[in-house]
């Protein structure tokens, strides 16, 4: 992608004017944007515990070293929002969040002791914290709220296109040349997601969409923060999100343990298939999603997105072929193509006009925050002590809960009338 000098090695501050039409070039540099941020990504997590395995880690280390990361993440996501809120340059904490990710790889690969993969899990989370909600301020700010659910669609399809090329290609390097490897090949990509960054134009990103609306003057945190406990749905919605994070966010990593213990030579093979076919299939059928999160409402996709966890889970729990399972995890993709759409989409209904929407934003990773932070930890102390089937049905129970609590207590968010011009 040729990168205009005007917009090359440059990083606005911002401004408080409005924003222009976003140009061709931003909304297609968003594209590869978000698709190398997946990519760079695809690098930690499952990769992480298939490499600690081999270097016969025990599940307990591996969930203590992974959930110091989701640690800070808990104390950090909402501080970070609240940051993207306050800073114009969205760009600047953009860059700043890819450029830790790519530190964070080198250091697990090039010094994978505890010391060392604590400190770069806990890198990784700050970095994530500041670059995750700083993409979506950047979508919502060039698409506006109208064209917003298109523009999450498009980058979900981006995303799990890049996390699925990323992955068969970490599983191939990680065969052929030694996992370690994996973690080099993160830190390069990070400079192709820079490079994208740079030729989003900063005067298109509309200062007052990208927060959720004009700032309150002289607000204070803890009043913004009183605010948004006080948004009785929101409230619900992040509850929800606890649960469904607890039971899914060691569901992957623990089945990627299994394959390194049983087939340690081909185990990030089968972790990146696994990991593959739901994103393609996240990739294909998040467009859809985006045009019926409109039509069919926030609520019923909501209940489809949680719905394929306690399925997962009930058939981890009967089967270890790394076959099946592979295909088992196609269902991943319904879940995480639905999320990554519903997430910011219900966000941004339950707190337009506010000026907190990246706020809320960290609010809510919060919660994800704390569903990861018990899950590594609490299901990893079950394997070591009950075994790998006993947490595949644990998991699906509390998959279960989760599908309960969408269909009985979160309300629909979705404001009507919903006009969509084509922006995206």
């Amino acid at each position: 992608m040729p990168i205009p000098p005007s917009t090359a090695f440059s990083i606005s501050v911002g401004t408080t004017k409005t924003a222009s039409p976003p140009s061709l070039q931003s909304l297609r540099a968003l594209d590869w944007f978000v698709f190398f941020v997946a990519d760079i990504q695809a690098g930690f997590g499952s990769f992480v515990a298939a490499f600690l395995t081999t270097k016969q880690w025990s599940q307990t280390d591996i969930g203590i070293a992974l959930t110091s990361g989701s640690l800070i993440a808990l104390a950090f996501q909402t501080p970070a929002g609240a940051l993207v809120d306050a800073v114009p340059a969205k760009r600047l904490l953009a860059f700043v969040g890819v450029v830790g990710i790519s530190i964070a790889a080198l250091i697990l690969g090039m010094w994978p002791t505890f010391f060392t993969v604590v400190s770069a899990e806990i890198l990784h989370a700050v970095a994530t914290c500041i670059a995750g909600p700083a993409t979506i301020a950047i979508s919502l700010g060039l698409s506006g709220y109208a064209g917003f659910s298109r523009r999450l669609a498009r980058n979900v399809s981006f995303a799990a296109l890049g996390n699925a090329i990323a992955a068969l290609c970490m599983g191939l390097i990680g065969y052929y040349l030694g996992i370690e490897k994996i973690f080099y090949l993160t830190a390069a990509l990070g400079v192709f997601a820079i490079l994208a960054l740079f030729m989003i134009r900063a005067h298109e990103i509309d200062p007052f969409s990208a927060r959720g609306g004009a700032p309150k003057p002289k607000q204070t945190f803890r009043e913004a923060m009183g605010e948004l406990i006080k948004n009785k749905r929101l409230i619900i919605f992040a509850a929800a999100i606890i649960l469904f994070q607890f039971g899914n966010a060691s569901m992957l990593t623990f089945m990627a343990s299994a394959f390194a213990f049983h087939s340690p030579e081909s185990s990030t093979l089968f972790v990146a298939a696994a990991i593959l076919g739901p994103q393609l299939i996240a990739s294909a059928v998040s467009p859809w999603f985006g045009r019926k999160a409109d039509e069919w409402g926030r609520k019923n996709l909501l209940i489809l997105a949680f719905a394929p966890l306690p399925i997962r889970g009930f058939l981890l729990a009967i089967t270890s072929d790394p076959y099946l399972v592979s295909l088992i995890q196609l269902l991943d993709g319904i879940s995480a193509a639905l999320l990554g759409i519903l997430v910011p989409l219900v966000i941004a209904d339950v707190t337009k006009g506010s000026g907190h929407f990246n706020l809320a934003q960290g609010f809510v990773a919060t919660a994800v925050g704390i569903g990861a932070a018990l899950s590594t930890t609490i299901f990893g102390y079950l394997i070591d002590n009950f075994g790998y089937v006993f947490v595949f049905v644990a998991l699906a129970a509390i998959g279960l809960l989760g599908v309960s609590l969408v269909a009985a207590v979160m309300p629909e968010t979705r404001s009507l009338p919903s006009p969509h011009p084509e922006v995206s």
